[in-house]
C-alpha cells in the first residue's frame, strides 16, 4: 500500500502567516508543537484546503487571510501523490472592492482548475478536529456534515450534489411561499430535488455500508478503542440498498407533492435526506454512542477515523493525509501508544499537533518534529 505525502508546504498570507514554509523530505509522522495560540491548528488547516469543500473550521475565503495582509492568501504543497509528484496550490486574490465576493482559485502544476475536487486525484485528507468531540451529543446537522465529510473523502463530487439538493430545497420553499404557487414550476423543482436527494442518500448509504465493513474488518485490531457499529437513520437510505434508485425518486416526489400543505404551513421541508441522521452504537456495550463517557465517545471517533481512512486507502491503493489536532492530549497512555500503533500500521503520513512535547515522546525518534510559535515553523533536531 502506498501513501500521499505531502513533502513541502508554503504559506503566503494565511491565517498568523505572512510567510511560512516546511519541508517533509522523509517518510514518517509530522509533529507540531507549541504553546496554544501559536499557530499549530492553522497550519494544518491550510493543508485541508487541498481538498474539495470549505477547510477543517469551514471558515468563509475571507477569513483565512492574513489581519495585516491585502486580503489575499495562497496555499501550496508539493506532493507525491496517487498521480505521481505534482504542486498543488490554492488561495484568493485581493478583493476587488468592500462589497466583492472572494473566488477561491486552485492550480494544479501552476495550471488553473475548475475547482479543489481536482485535487482528489492527488491526494485525499482526512482530519479530526477538536470541534469534533461533541458529534455525539450534538445536533444532527452535525452529524450528516461529519458524515458527508467521510463521503466527500471517498467521492470529491459529492459536496457538490449536496450543495445543489440545499439550492433545490431552498427553491421549492420560496415557491410555498406565494400565496398560489404554480403547479408546473412545483413539479418541475420537485422532480429535480428527488433526483438530488437520492443520489446524495445513496452515496451516504454506500459509504455507510462500506465503512460498517471496514469496522468490521478490524474488529480485532486497535483494541483500546472500542467497537462502533454504524447505520443511517432515513427511510430513503433504508430503502435504497433493496429498490432502484428511480423507484426511490418516485416515492419521494409522491411524499413532496402530498406535503406541499405541511411544508408551505412550517416553512421548509419536512422530509428528505436533509434530515437524515448517522447513528453511531458503543457495540462493545451495546449503547448509542452518545451515552458513553467524554473519554469513549473520543476513542470511538478515532475508531471510526481510522477505518475511514484504511477504507480510503483501500478504494484508492493510497493512504490519506491525516491532519490530528490536538487528539493525543486526552488519550491516556495504553490509548496513545495504541493510535501510534494503529497510525503506523495504516502507513499514511499523519500531522497532529499538540502544545505538550511529551505527549509525543512514543514517536519522537521516527517523528519529524517542528516547534511553531507565532508567525514562525522551526524544526527541533
Amino acid at each position: 500500500m502506498s501513501a500521499a505525502r505531502i513533502l513541502r508546504l508554503t504559506l503566503t498570507n494565511f491565517r498568523s502567516y505572512h510567510a511560512a514554509q516546511i519541508d517533509v523530505p522523509e517518510p514518517g509522522p509530522v509533529v507540531l508543537t507549541g504553546p496554544n495560540g501559536a499557530g499549530k491548528t492553522n497550519l494544518i488547516e491550510s493543508i485541508s484546503y487541498l481538498a474539495p469543500g470549505r477547510g477543517l473550521r469551514r471558515a468563509t475565503v475571507e477569513e483565512a487571510a492574513f489581519a495585516e495582509g491585502d486580503g489575499a492568501w495562497a496555499v501550496s504543497a508539493e506532493v507525491e501523490g496517487m498521480m505521481g509528484l505534482a504542486t498543488l496550490g490554492t488561495g484568493i486574490e485581493p478583493p476587488a472592492g468592500e462589497s466583492a465576493a472572494s473566488t477561491r482559485k486552485c492550480r494544479i502544476d501552476r495550471e488553473s482548475v475548475g475547482s479543489a475536487t481536482a485535487f482528489a486525484d492527488h491526494l485525499r485528507v482526512v482530519w479530526m478536529v477538536p470541534a469534533m468531540d461533541t458529534l455525539f451529543n450534538g445536533p444532527a446537522s452535525e452529524r450528516r456534515r461529519f458524515l458527508d465529510r467521510l463521503v466527500l473523502a471517498v467521492d470529491a463530487e459529492h459536496s457538490s450534489r449536496v450543495n445543489a439538493l440545499e439550492r433545490a430545497l431552498r427553491s421549492r420553499n420560496r415557491l410555498l411561499e406565494t400565496p398560489q404557487p404554480d403547479q408546473h414550476w412545483l413539479d418541475a423543482i420537485e422532480h429535480e430535488t428527488a433526483e438530488l436527494a437520492v443520489a446524495v442518500a445513496a452515496l451516504r448509504s454506500e459509504t455507510v455500508r462500506r465503512l460498517q465493513g471496514a469496522l468490521e474488518k478490524a474488529r480485532h485490531a486497535n483494541a483500546p478503542f472500542p467497537l462502533a457499529e454504524i447505520s443511517l437513520q432515513g427511510w430513503m437510505e433504508k430503502l435504497l440498498p433493496d429498490h432502484a434508485a428511480v423507484e426511490v425518486e418516485d416515492r419521494y416526489r409522491t411524499v413532496l407533492r402530498e406535503n406541499r400543505a405541511r411544508d408551505a404551513a412550517a416553512g421548509r421541508t419536512l422530509d428528505g435526506p436533509h434530515l437524515s441522521d448517522l447513528n453511531v452504537v458503543h457495540a462493545t456495550k451495546g449503547i448509542p454512542a452518545g451515552d458513553a463517557s467524554t473519554g469513549e465517545q473520543k476513542a470511538l471517533l478515532i475508531r471510526l477515523i481510522l477505518a475511514h481512512a484504511g477504507l480510503i486507502a483501500e478504494m484508492t491503493g493510497y493512504a490519506p493525509v491525516l491532519l490530528l489536532d490536538e487528539v493525543v492530549a486526552h488519550l491516556d497512555p495504553v490509548r496513545r501508544a495504541a493510535l501510534y500503533d494503529a497510525l503506523s500500521n495504516l502507513g499514511a503520513q499523519v500531522w497532529m499537533t499538540g502544545a505538550d512535547p511529551a505527549a509525543f515522546g512514543d514517536i519522537a525518534a521516527r517523528a519529524q518534529v517542528f516547534e511553531v510559535s507565532p508567525g514562525t515553523i522551526a524544526r527541533r533536531s
